[in-house]
């Protein structure tokens, strides 16, 4: 099933009105409540604080951190975290998991800067470490370069699937190597460049690992304006995708699905901000059911 889902707002001083369109989307059948991790901001809502109370008013969709900043959540405390949400939720999460990027940012937190070499191996052993830590079994004991735990039981709740924001071709082959999903950074779609040279990375580093690279899904952050009339472009100059109406919203992301193997698709406004209520509703109401309709045929 392809699945639909909306961008957040992170921002403190709408945290209400964030929570009512979460809701209002649940509601509305979508798929995915998708929020930023940046805890370095005094204004912003800490990014699991927020999809805990979203997950504790809805009854239906998921919570996705888009993605986890890792170096300020340690993977053991991570796996306690997402594991508990799913338990309290009746499994309603996805794990988003990133590498770091505002290394400035992070570091005034008291978290040491790691060089991008380390970062990414990092994020590979934090993933690693983190599925071992969900589904019940034996005590792990995980003596790694960037984490090392001893005994630790895993929870009984399975670990969600992980999706990854990788950019670089390192961070891409940890994501074929071990990640079950994959958001292209910068809000890249089907048609641009960035996806056609980073997904053939993702794949060779699936196909190396003994994976199938269909495991790994593409969903995509997509940013754009719902227009009551068609637009005469729907993308600019840059091929970026501008928006327009419903009828050419759903045509594009047919295609995107049927012949880009689209798995699914998160809604942001213009310059990648969080949607209007208004363009919420024809998302879930209308562009939403007319593709999955399109796609069954």
């Amino acid at each position: 099933m392809v699945l639909f889902g909306i961008g957040g707002s992170t921002a403190t001083a709408a945290a209400v009105a964030t929570v009512e369109q979460a809701v209002r989307a649940d509601r509305g059948g979508l798929d995915l409540f998708t929020v930023s991790d940046h805890p370095y901001y005094a204004d912003r809502l800490d990014a699991y604080a927020e999809i805990g109370v979203v997950l504790g008013r809805t009854e239906r969709i998921s919570g996705l951190v888009s993605v986890t900043n890792l170096p300020t959540r340690p993977a053991p405390m991570l796996a306690r975290t997402v594991t508990s949400l799913s338990a309290l939720s009746g499994g309603r999460i996805v794990l988003g998991m990133g590498a770091g990027g505002l290394w400035d940012d992070i570091a005034r937190l008291g978290v040491g800067k790691l060089s991008p070499g380390d970062a990414v191996r990092a994020f590979e052993e934090g993933i690693r470490l983190v599925k071992q830590l969900g589904g019940g079994g034996e005590p792990v004991t995980f003596d790694g370069e960037f984490y090392q735990v001893t005994a630790l039981a895993p929870a009984g709740e399975k670990i969600p699937p992980v999706w990854t924001g990788s950019v670089g071709p390192k961070s891409l082959a940890v994501t074929g190597r071990v990640a079950d999903g994959w958001m292209p950074g910068h809000a890249a779609d089907w048609l641009s460049e960035r996806y056609r040279t980073s997904r053939p990375v993702l794949d060779q580093a699936a196909q190396d690992a003994g994976r199938d690279p269909a495991d790994v899904v593409t969903v995509y952050n997509f940013p754009g304006r719902i227009t009551a009339e068609p637009l005469t472009k729907t993308r600019g100059d840059d091929g970026r995708w501008i928006g327009g109406s419903p009828a050419q919203w759903v045509e594009e992301l047919t295609g995107a699905v049927l012949e880009h193997h689209a798995e699914g698709f998160v809604l942001f406004g213009p310059g990648g901000r969080p949607p209007t209520n208004d363009d919420v509703a024809r998302w879930a109401e209308e562009i939403a059911p007319a593709v999955r309709e399109a796609v069954a045929k």
